[in-house]
């Protein structure tokens, strides 16, 4: 297990690293390459996943097409947040009040649809690996979200 939790560590650090680089290429880059990034940044994440949910054949058979469009419509999220995260940094040196609210409005609302959309897909991981894996896989999700939520509020400076 603490090997398990090491390689969790390494793997969770490359996947940030990566997704910081996405960032960074995405201002640069043309579409094309970000795609390429994005694909394996999801592969980094999907194999993390597949070392830490143990599942036999049958979950795996019944879990991945579900985690598969759960991570499409993540994917979604992960481009508002984008999108908000670049209009900060546009307006970030003379951020009037109504950009401001805007912004804050528009991230309130993609956490808000994280949510619903944890909620929307917890029976369909329940009904492929039952309670105690469907938990289990929600814990991965929160410590990879975590560890990107840390990374992105220590790069990203305060409103001026």
């Amino acid at each position: 297990k603490n090997m398990n939790a090491k390689r969790l560590a390494g793997l969770l650090a490359v996947m940030i690293l990566a997704m910081l680089a996405m960032g960074a290429v995405q201002v640069m880059a043309q579409s094309d390459n970000m795609e390429i990034l994005r694909e394996k940044v999801l592969a980094d994440k999907k194999l993390l996943v597949a070392e830490n949910m143990q599942l036999t054949d049958e979950e795996g058979k019944a879990f991945w097409p579900v985690y598969d469009a759960y991570q499409e419509e993540k994917s979604q999220l992960a481009d508002r947040r984008i999108a908000v995260i670049e209009d900060y940094a546009a307006n970030f040196q003379s951020l009037s009040d109504d950009v401001a609210k805007d912004l804050v409005d528009r991230s309130i609302g993609i956490q808000k649809d994280a949510v619903k959309l944890m909620e929307s897909y917890l029976a369909k991981f329940r009904k492929a690996v039952g309670d105690k894996k469907a938990a289990r896989f929600y814990q991965i999700e929160n410590k990879i979200d975590a560890v990107v939520n840390f990374e992105l509020a220590a790069k990203i400076p305060l409103a001026q």
